[in-house]
């Protein structure tokens, strides 16, 4: 399935049924007075937040959807009948904008949440409605009300309580799968992630949520490789795991890089809490591990030594990293 993460799409309510101008003929009765009926309600759209989709892709080859219209009232009192509404399937995660792109209409967070996005038309009155001790025999009916209208972006930022960082090949990959149950592609060449993961893994009887995302380069604000367009999707996480490949030249500048790109795209997520691993530390010796770790300790961040593709420390971090879950933004 492909992954898709931003969709507009456009709805239009039903209009509610017209109601019935109509007057009773029975024999035997003289004087038959109004009977015209109402009308149904047109249908409503509404989105669902549900917990077996996690992609937006089939709203781009359905972008419209229209509700049906409320039948028309008829004679002898009958009501028209109500249209179906419909129901938008959406991922947990989803945030839904005006077509501005920029305010917000819901923010659907938890599995069965459930909004009104477009109403449904009410259906008009029949003339029965309309009879009064000095208007026996109204001539009026009214129309349905015309259903509501608009377009709406469908924006999908993963739920996920650690969210990983840092450039591409940094061992990202190798690290999400060597904690939570997914089976990452793990290649020698950068960007083999192209599009966000989610993993879960057990720990101490609650399931954890790893978010990996593909890797950034410098410029990515800029649109630079795949650009910062799946930052989104660690917005929500708790803590960042920001992995950093030590065997590089200069995993200290690499990281001050990554650092600078989080501010320019979101001051909330720069201020995160934010764990820095050193990853592959089974391709330097101690020399080189030592003059690293002596630039990262000036950050007086918490830091981790570990080597994803043995596993070693992997699961240190993950038990730290587990104190920060649920944490409000004040105690980071």
């Amino acid at each position: 399935m492909k992954f898709l993460d931003e969709a507009k799409i456009y709805l239009k309510a039903g209009d509610g049924g017209d109601g019935c101008l109509s007057f009773r003929r029975e024999k035997f009765i003289e004087f038959g007075g109004p009977d015209g009926g109402a009308g149904g309600n047109g249908g409503s759209i509404y989105a669902l937040a549900v917990k077996d989709v996690n992609t937006l892709i089939d709203y781009r080859y359905q972008q419209h959807f229209k509700a049906k219209k409320g039948g028309n009232g008829s004679g002898q009192n009958k009501t028209g009948r109500s249209a179906e509404d419909i129901i938008l399937k959406l991922p947990v995660g989803t945030q839904i904008l005006d077509e501005d792109k920029f305010t917000e209409i819901a923010d659907l967070t938890e599995e069965g949440q459930k909004v009104l996005l477009v109403q449904g038309g009410k259906g008009g009155l029949g003339n029965s409605y309309f009879k009064t001790s000095t208007n026996q025999a109204p001539r009026k009916a009214q129309k349905g009300e015309i259903g509501e209208e608009r377009w709406i972006w469908l924006k999908l930022k993963l739920i996920a309580d650690i969210g990983l960082v840092g450039l591409p090949n940094a061992g990202k990959s190798s690290f999400i799968s060597n904690v939570t149950n997914v089976k990452a592609k793990i290649e020698d060449y950068p960007f083999s992630t192209l599009t966000p993961q989610l993993g879960m893994i057990k720990f101490d009887d609650k399931e954890i949520v790893i978010a990996d995302i593909p890797g950034l380069i410098e410029g990515a604000h800029l649109g630079k490789g795949l650009g910062d367009k799946f930052l989104a999707h660690v917005e929500r996480c708790s803590v960042i795991l920001h992995i950093i490949d030590i065997s590089l030249e200069n995993p200290f500048k690499n990281y001050m890089m990554i650092r600078n790109e989080l501010e320019r795209y979101n001051n909330t997520l720069y201020r995160k809490s934010e764990i820095v691993v050193l990853n592959k530390s089974d391709l330097v010796n101690e020399n080189t591990m030592s003059k690293v770790k002596s630039e990262f300790d000036k950050l007086d961040k918490k830091l981790f030594i570990i080597s994803a593709i043995t596993n070693c420390g992997c699961k240190d971090v993950i038990n730290y990293a587990s104190t920060f879950i649920n944490k409000p933004l004040d105690t980071w």
